[in-house]
């Protein structure tokens, strides 16, 4: 029956382990270690001959309720919960290869996971060809006969770029490479890549899974086979597992991630609406809207728009900033995803690492802004943009 649940009704039932005590909220098993009954019993544990929890470093059950209701959610037959959503990015890529092999990555990754496929993999002797992943001509084009693992986010961080996933599926399939995803700012609400052909999906759960800034999170999901075959003993053995605490608040953001979801998706595309028609705005960038330069795209891989808004103001950083210090309602942040709005400039935050030219290739500008929607009133948030662009400078 589970598995006709719509997702609503998966994000709060789903993969609910009870104790004896019959308790309605999931349990936190605050434990390291496992008891056994018997010798024979840890031994058969150990050998795989019967289920089990062995090491909080390789699961708990608390892990295992937040884990079996993303898969139920994503569509996937297996997860593995990480300690952060950079813990998630890095097992998914380099579980999978090693030295001598090539990863292609369009190029606008969030700028620590650029630093893992562009800084970190070639200390080991893995390549990586950066692309313009909106051609897939470009991703074709960057195939070589090691080419092992393709590397993606779409939506972009920050400016909302999107690309064809199951384009980029099709020729990862051709070679027998691996399509890996970040999922990130489409949500599992808006987008499923493993329906598109992608081979595994990750999430920073940091943003709208947990959604009310409390917590790091990671999730890795995929099939069972590539699970058991790359990601198990690399999550065993490296421990960016996720702690229980983190798991169970995880489980409780999660039961209301869709009205969240809905109510910040609705702020987002009236806020980029407004946005669009202000004299200091050059542009806007918003997956909602059909001046977006990808919207036939979207319309056909994602059912809704994003909680993110870029935009862009004409008086550059001064400006930016200016806007930025003016709100009252909407705070300065680099996260996203909460409940509460939160803006950043990516060109001295986020993104301060690139160089000016990469930041230029990425349609990063210094009056580039970042907005993440939150649940307020909508007529606040956007009163809060009216009195915060009347003190930028024209």
């Amino acid at each position: 029956m589970s598995k006709t649940w719509r997702p609503a009704t998966q994000l709060v039932h789903g993969g609910t382990l009870r104790s004896q005590y019959g308790e309605t909220s999931e349990a936190i098993y605050l434990t390291q270690g496992f008891v056994y009954e018997t010798s024979e019993a840890a031994e058969a544990r150990f050998k795989g001959e019967t289920d089990g929890f062995i090491y909080a470093r390789y699961g708990s059950p608390t892990n295992d309720m937040f884990e079996k209701r993303m898969c139920m959610l994503e569509g996937a037959e297996d997860a593995r919960a990480t300690a952060s959503g950079m813990a998630a990015v890095a097992a998914a890529v380099l579980c999978q290869v090693k030295a001598g092999d090539h990863i292609v990555a369009a190029r606008a990754l969030f700028g620590s996971c650029r630093w893992v496929v562009e800084t970190l993999a070639p200390k080991y002797g893995i390549e990586c060809t950066l692309v313009d992943g909106r051609d897939l001509a470009n991703w074709e084009r960057a195939i070589r006969p090691n080419t092992k693992v393709f590397f993606l986010e779409s939506p972009t961080n920050p400016t909302l770029e999107v690309i064809d996933i199951a384009g980029v599926a099709r020729l990862a399939n051709q070679v027998g490479a691996k399509v890996v995803v970040d999922n990130v700012f489409a949500t599992p609400l808006f987008q499923k890549p493993l329906e598109l052909g992608a081979h595994i999906v990750v999430y920073s759960a940091t943003k709208h899974i947990d959604g009310q800034g409390r917590c790091l999170g990671g999730v890795v999901l995929s099939d069972k086979e590539w699970i058991d075959e790359n990601l198990h003993d690399y999550f065993r053995h490296t421990g960016p597992a996720m702690s229980p605490f983190n798991a169970w608040t995880l489980l409780k953001g999660i039961e209301t991630l869709p009205l969240r979801v809905k109510q910040q998706t609705q702020n987002a595309a009236k806020i980029a609406d407004f946005l669009a028609e202000q004299s200091k705005v050059a542009k806007v960038i918003y997956p909602g809207r059909k001046d977006h330069p990808q919207a036939d795209l979207i319309a056909k891989q994602m059912t809704g728009g994003s909680t993110l808004v870029a935009f862009e103001l004409k008086g550059g950083k001064e400006a930016a900033f200016a806007l930025q210090n003016a709100l009252e309602i909407i705070k300065i942040s680099n996260n996203l995803g909460d409940s509460k709005s939160l803006i950043t400039h990516p060109a001295t935050t986020t993104h301060k690492n690139l160089t000016e030219e990469a930041r230029a290739e990425l349609g990063i500008s210094a009056g580039t802004v970042r907005l993440s929607a939150g649940i307020e009133d909508t007529d606040d948030l956007i009163e809060d943009f009216a009195q915060a662009l009347a003190k930028v400078s024209a």
